[in-house]
């Protein structure tokens, strides 16, 4: 069959099915794309031609298009992504940041930057860099540190062994993340006569792999012979759909859960072995467990600085952790005993393992801290507590609420009552600003059924906002909670407690205390969506209860009091704070680093049996 590169790979996109557990479905349901001259001729060409095969959708911004595949892929728990085709040049590289978020966060995308001339016909090119040590370098290259699989496709031919290259990582639990087919652009209008077989359907499956025998007698063992023994839950037991199997062991041992961040919503929040968040955003009853915990389970997690609050979390002597994880990466993190194994298998396996081993999950009065954060009566202007408290209101059960940046997914992840395993969805590992309105349209996108929720402070929206035109343009209704508090909060009050005064983080005229005249309502309404203003709490929640009710995407502006903080966790996180400094509130704040300093661990002992009662 003779068609051009780019034709060639939209038809081979359209064949490409994921299965697990017997359910098949298309791998890339659809392409985003901003057409320049690297790929209009090329890709676009392509799309247009094929429009069954592969779906288009015009997004406003690079970066946002990779955020939207991204969250859909999370919705889809890794099993579908979406494709994002861009120019050569400025185009290319403002998916960079999208690519990192997206193998950090181990979620599949792939991304089709168009390239330089293979043929060099007519170089230098415009946008073309001029590496005086290689002619083979592109400013494509720059994915290369940010992707789990970059290849150039110089010559039609190499698409062959490339695009099932790519489709193997794609769907490989382990190894997933931004996928980069880097094509040139007189490549994708190159014809070549492919071979039928290329275009035939075909099924990339998702197997679950079981945990070996020996690993799983060990990790039993020394779970039977721990006092105090915790699971901490991750967001692979969530991509692994092994929520059932983790309560069933939850509730047969009686061992208490705690959940990362990527894991809220492993338990609903008020199931009897459910703990809350852990770490340096967590609760006081899961960091209480955390710390006199003798064993920790941990499940899906790749421990992050968060979840472990920079390693003063777990803090008994002889503290051992069973890592169960697909990923051999993160099962010998923390110098644990690796059980590698697809989540849902190993939790059914340590089940029946650890039948007639019972223990006691310690009490969680962590609920009612919540219901005081969500109705402190803050006046003249409500705290972000008591916002988070009328979302999680208004929502139901399966709504999704999206956040990624500043102040909020802290808050959010102490706070939010969640109530189903896909309903909360805050990006944390690269912690993006911008992402929380694009990825709110990818999780919209991979479930249509469900309402909406981006929360979103200043500071982010300022960031990127685009992708509201993308939402109206599709008839994609999303409920944007606009949190204004003028600068950026998060990094405000970080500011504070390392002695550095909020310098930098206020949005105030030079000089002044005075706020600046910004209307970022009137900003989302020129992009077509409909504002809602509210002052106060009981407008916000009439305002939110209409836009719930609507069924265009609206936004809801809100300003909140910046300085009154959620509750504390009781953990820390390590900033570095100056050794030497004139302030004195930068003095003050080196003495407390070095006390907490003091308590971080390095986990180096060999996972053997702890001792028995």
């Amino acid at each position: 069959m003779r068609l051009t590169v780019a034709q060639a790979l939209v038809r081979f996109l359209s064949v490409q099915y994921s299965e697990r557990d017997g359910v098949q479905q298309r791998l890339i349901p659809g392409c985003f794309g901003i057409f320049g001259h690297g790929n209009v001729a090329g890709v676009g060409q392509a799309l247009l031609e094929q429009p069954d095969a592969m779906p288009y959708y015009l997004a406003r911004n690079e970066q946002g298009m990779v955020h939207a595949a991204v969250g859909y892929a999370r919705m889809r728990n890794r099993l579908q992504t979406l494709a994002c085709s861009s120019s050569i040049g400025p185009g290319a590289t403002n998916m960079v940041t999208g690519a990192a978020l997206a193998s950090i966060n181990r979620l599949p995308v792939l991304l089709l930057p168009a390239d330089q001339f293979a043929t060099r016909a007519a170089s230098p090119l415009l946008q073309e860099l001029e590496d005086p040590r290689s002619l083979d370098v592109s400013v494509n290259d720059v994915f290369r540190p940010v992707a789990r699989f970059f290849d150039r496709i110089n010559r039609p031919e190499q698409l062959l062994s490339s695009a099932l290259a790519a489709m193997r990582v794609l769907t490989d639990p382990v190894e997933t993340g931004a996928v980069v087919l880097a094509l040139p652009q007189d490549v994708q209008a190159e014809a070549f006569d492919w071979p039928e077989d290329f275009f035939e359907r075909r099924v990339w499956r998702v197997r679950r792999s079981r945990p070996d025998a020996e690993s799983l007698a060990e990790a039993a063992e020394l779970i039977r012979g721990a006092h105090r023994p915790l699971i901490v839950a991750g967001g692979g037991t969530i991509y692994a759909e092994a929520t059932d199997a983790l309560a069933a062991l939850a509730e047969a041992s009686g061992i208490g859960v705690a959940e990362t961040q990527a894991g809220k919503g492993s338990l609903p929040y008020d199931h009897p072995q459910a703990l809350g968040a852990i770490g340096s955003t967590g609760t006081t009853a899961a960091n209480a467990a955390a710390r006199e915990a003798d064993v920790i389970l941990g499940v899906g997690t790749r421990y992050s600085d968060f979840t472990t609050a920079s390693r003063t979390i777990f803090q008994h002597p002889d503290v051992r952790f069973v890592n169960l994880n697909v990923a051999p990466l993160d099962a010998v993190k923390q110098a644990g005993l690796a059980l590698v194994a697809d989540a849902r298998l190993g939790l059914e396996a340590l089940t029946e393992a650890l039948a007639g081993t019972s223990f006691h999950t310690p009490p969680n009065g962590w609920d009612a801290v919540v219901e005081r954060a969500y109705t402190l009566g803050h006046t003249p202007l409500p705290a972000q507590s008591e916002i988070i408290g009328v979302v999680n209101r208004v929502s139901e059960p399966r709504d999704v609420v999206v956040c990624a940046a500043g102040s909020m997914p802290g808050d959010l992840h102490k706070l939010w009552r969640t109530r189903d395993p896909k309903g909360y969805h805050v990006e944390y590992g690269f912690s993006c600003m911008g992402y929380e309105i694009a990825g709110a349209l990818g999780v919209k996108m991979a479930a249509p059924e469900r309402e909406v929720f981006a929360m979103v402070g200043d500071g982010s929206f300022l960031m990127m906002a685009q992708e509201i035109v993308t939402a109206v343009q599709e008839g994609i209704k999303l409920n944007i909670v606009l949190v204004q508090n003028h600068g950026f909060a998060s990094i405000g009050a970080l500011s504070d407690e390392v002695g550095s005064q909020r310098f930098g983080t206020r949005y105030r005229y030079r000089g002044t205390d005075d706020v600046l005249p910004v209307d970022l309502g009137a900003n989302a309404a020129a992009l077509g969506a409909r504002v809602l203003y509210a002052h106060g709490v009981d407008e916000f929640e009439a305002a939110l209860r209409e836009a719930r009710a609507s069924d265009v995407t609206t936004v809801v502006h809100v300003e909140t009091d910046p300085l009154v903080p959620a509750p504390t966790s009781e953990a820390w996180w390590d900033v570095p704070v100056s050794e030497v400094a004139a302030l004195a509130s930068t003095r003050d704040a080196r003495a407390v680093y070095d006390r907490h300093k003091a308590t971080q661990r390095t986990f180096l002992k060999t996972p053997e049996t702890v001792r028995t009662p």
